[in-house]
């Protein structure tokens, strides 16, 4: 879960963020929660889906829609 969180995350930057960001952060909460031994890869996709909705948050606040592109 961990890993799937951290590439859910990093994904999620790019491409569906409103998605695959609370899912990261659901994954990477879960595996924490169990106790992963891969604690790291768990923080990033944790800091990562926070990442993807401050991202989503902030092109739409820009473009003033609920969608964003790299066209502009």
């Amino acid at each position: 879960m961990a890993v799937a969180s951290f590439v859910l995350g990093l994904l999620g930057l790019l491409v569906l963020n409103i998605v695959l960001g609370p899912v990261a952060i659901v994954l990477a909460s879960l595996a924490l929660w169990r106790g992963t031994a891969r604690r790291g890869r768990a923080l990033l996709g944790l800091g990562l889906g926070v990442a993807d909705l401050v991202v989503l948050g902030t092109l739409m606040s820009l473009n003033n829609s609920v969608s964003w592109s790299f066209a502009g």
